[in-house]
Order: structure tokens, then sequence, then C-alpha cells
């Protein structure tokens, strides 16, 4: 299934489809980490002004905003949050890509028990590894991140990256009727059986504009994080060198990009060197998906040059964080196969009796529904301070963001090759067809979660549980 066409129309008169640009706009944000802050789940909007109607009917959020507020800590800070659940419903939260004990990671049934309706739980952890990372349920999760449920966590380092200024982008999508009220339909089978669900409307930290200001001559740190449930991003950021220096988090060597690909769950850190020449347009154009591509936002340059001495070509590095290595001399082979979807390899009567069932994948021969973890074996186990070498394995015709809780692998090969930079991730996006091995030190005790970050996959059997014995 491919997305509307999102055009530069702000309304598509002939199918009620609403479309979407956005900037930066004031975010709210908690500052001191030693201190509990209060996360309250419940009814939430956000405004399509100027563009359309002031209230978007149907969502929910953090403390009434969509998105959540900004959480930004220090490296090796403490985080304690109060979960208030003002939902009908159990809701958790997972904190995206930091390694943290196994009881505070948010997963229903599996590390904690769901938070029912009026009551609370409060998040207690410190946060090892400075990075763009990200807060949402593992409840219900296509329905509750549909709503609007995540937010962003900034994990500051120690001393602030040299950069002129920092942007923050949290991408989303929505699908809308004509009166600007959320689509529901969240179990849709075609939804789970195909590529998620794929929103009409795109914004940017839950807004709508055409036009983000930026000064000539400035270098800026872009954080951008992928919060929709199936959407898959591709950035090209016109004709300006994309210098990205960090995945997931975590620091890689700086280097150019011509697009920045990002699958649900992902993130990266950009640098932007704006040229010294004012009074020009710089198109940020999507075109993942090819047939409709969109310009997702204009840097508008103008005003006076912040410098006059030009920059070096390749900015600094970040400084690493304290992630250990994995061992690949002495690792553990282990190997998940992921099968199913519309146009797959299964025979046509198992998939069948999947769809009966709810279910549209498998994951080593089995549909793993999201909330029957808490009965199932692992897929595998690794003792602690074992290295876990992975083979992944997308015997589908579906891309597949694998997300790993509670642990970052390096990504080693792709099909055989070598991958470059060699990332550590949280996240690693599958083509269609393609085996991926990653490798990881496996530090951090308990049972947790693996699973198809395409949120409707999930819910259709695209997960599992592995365990780091004590």
């Amino acid at each position: 299934m491919r997305p509307p066409r999102l055009t530069r129309r702000h309304f598509l008169a002939a199918s009620g489809a609403m479309l979407a640009w956005a900037a930066l706009p004031p975010m709210k944000a908690w500052a001191r980490a030693d201190e509990a802050l209060r996360l309250s789940a419940g009814k939430a909007s956000f405004s399509l002004e100027p563009y359309g109607p002031a209230e978007v009917g149907g969502c929910w959020g953090y403390n009434g905003t969509v998105p959540g507020p900004v959480i930004r800590v220090k490296q090796g800070a403490r985080l304690r949050a109060m979960l208030e659940n003002a939902l009908a419903e159990d809701t958790t939260i997972h904190w995206h890509g930091i390694r943290l004990p196994n009881a505070m990671d948010g997963v229903p049934h599996l590390t904690q028990a769901p938070v029912a309706p009026g009551g609370r739980f409060e998040y207690d952890f410190t946060l090892p590894d400075a990075g763009t990372y990200w807060y949402h349920p593992h409840a219900n999760a296509p329905e509750q991140l549909g709503r609007g449920l995540s937010g962003a966590l900034i994990v500051e380092e120690a001393e602030p990256y040299p950069a002129d200024r920092e942007i923050l982008w949290l991408l989303d999508d929505w699908m809308l009727d004509r009166d600007a009220n959320l689509v529901g339909g969240f179990d849709d089978m075609h939804a789970r059986s195909h590529d998620g669900r794929i929103g009409n409307t795109v914004t940017i930290n839950g807004r709508l504009q055409d036009d983000e200001p930026v000064r000539p001559g400035e270098r800026i740190r872009l954080r951008i994080i992928n919060a929709a449930n199936g959407r898959i991003f591709r950035l090209k950021f016109g004709d300006l060198p994309a210098h990205v220096i960090a995945l997931d988090g975590q620091p890689v060597a700086p280097f150019e990009a011509g697009r920045v690909t990002l699958g649900p769950g992902m993130r990266a850190d950009v640098v932007l060197d704006i040229a010294a020449s004012a009074d020009m347009g710089i198109d940020v154009i999507d075109d993942f998906y090819a047939p409709a591509a969109f310009r997702l936002i204009t840097l508008q340059v103008a005003g006076e040059s912040v410098r006059v001495a030009a920059l070096d070509s390749v900015p600094p590095a970040l400084p690493p964080n304290p992630v250990p290595e994995p061992e690949l001399a002495d690792a553990v082979n282990h190997e998940i196969e992921f099968k199913g979807g519309m146009m797959g390899s299964l025979p046509r009567d198992e998939m069948i009796g999947l769809m009966r069932q709810g279910m549209a994948w498998t994951v080593n021969g089995q549909p793993h529904a999201p909330d029957a973890h808490r009965h199932e074996a692992p897929l595998f186990a690794v003792e602690r301070d074992a290295t876990c070498r992975l083979t992944l394995i997308n015997d589908t015709r579906w891309f597949h963001p694998i997300h790993l809780h509670g642990h970052h692998f390096r990504v080693l090969t792709r099909d055989g090759q070598p991958e470059p930079h060699l990332p550590l991730r949280d996240t690693v996006l599958m083509g269609p067809q393609e085996r991926v091995e990653i490798a990881f030190k496996a530090d951090n005790p308990g049972d947790w979660m693996i699973h198809c970050h395409v949120l409707e996959h999930h819910a259709g059997g695209m997960g599992g549980v592995f365990r780091v014995t004590a």
C-alpha cells in the first residue's frame, strides 16, 4: 500500500484528505531530572491552524499536549516520572532506546503490570547515554501512539555540542477525515498485513507550517525522531551537505548522507551547515514513497550571517557513550526468521489461518501476539555479559524496523556485505528479503522484547522475547 499523494494544496477537495508540512513550535520541556515529573495520559488535541481546524478530534496525549512534553536531562542524571492513567484502558510508558533496569522498561505483562485506568506508576532510573530518545506506550500501541501518545527524551552531553542552534523534529503522521477527526480502525487487517497505518497528514512536533527560519552561515544540530506508526521517512535537504553524527542516540564518526532514512522508532542527529548567502529557500523533500514524494518543510534562509570565517567541512564528532562493545570472537549465534504478510512466502491456507486469529506474521514459525509474551518461551537466551551475534532474516515483501529493548547493537552486515559505518543502534530497518547481522553484549539481565516497530506488524504477531540470564 502506498500513502495518499501529498501536494502543496492544504486540502484535497476530491477526497477530503488533508496534507501537511510543519515547523518547530514552542514545546514544554522538563529540565530538572532529579524532581519527579508528572505525565498524565489522557485526552488531548493539536491544531491544524492556519491551514485547517483549530482542533483535531479523537487525540490522546501526555499532559494534554500532542506530542507530550520534551524531557531534557543531563547524561548520568536520574529521571523520575509519575505516569497517571486518565485513559479508559490500560497503558504504560516505554523509554525507547534507554539502557535501564528491566522493571522500568514499560512492557505490560513482561516487565511490569499494566497501569489500569485511574492508576499510577513511578518510573525511576538513571540515563547512562547521551542522545536523542523518546517515550511512548507499549499497551495497545497502534491506537495509543496513533492517537498521539509520544514525546521526545533528550539526554544532553556533559559539554554542549559546538553548533549555533539545536532544532528538534518529532515526525508523525495521521489518518484524518474531511472534518479533521482521526479515522478509527486501528486494528485494520489490511494495515497489519501490508505496510502498517500510513496517514494522509504529516506533522512536525504536532504542527502544520511551511517554513523553518534559519540564518546564513548557521550550523544547526537537527534531532529527528520518527514517531509514526508505519511511515518511513527518507529526507533530502536540498543541496545541503547533511552530516549524520548520531543514530538512535549513539554517536557515529560524522559522515555525509545524501538522504536520511528513518523507519518508525528510529532517530538521527544531523548537522546542517547553512550557506552564507541569504534570501533563499531550501526544500526538505521526503521521497521514500517516490510516486508520492512531497515537500516536508522549507528552511528559509534570511537575515545577517552568523559568522565570517568558513566552518570546517566536516563537523566534530560527539563523545562516545559507555555502551559495551560486543566481543565477536566469543559470540554465541542465534537466528530469527520473519515470515508472513501479504504476497509473502507463507502458504495461502496458513496465511488465511493467521488472519482469522487477527495475526499476519510469524517469528521463527509462530505468531507472537503482544499480550501473550508472558506465556511464551523466549526466542533465545544469552548468559549475562556474553556477546550475541544475531542473524535477522526478513523473508517477507515488506520493510521492518526491528527494535531491541534494553541494549544497543552493532549492525555488522546486510546481505553478507559490511554495513557502512558499523553503527550502534537499537532499531535496524530491514528491506524486503534482506538478511541483517547484528551483535550486542548482553549486559542487562531480564526478559526483553524484540519486535517490528511498524506497530501494526507487532500487533499482528511480529515480536517476541529474548532472555539475558542474571
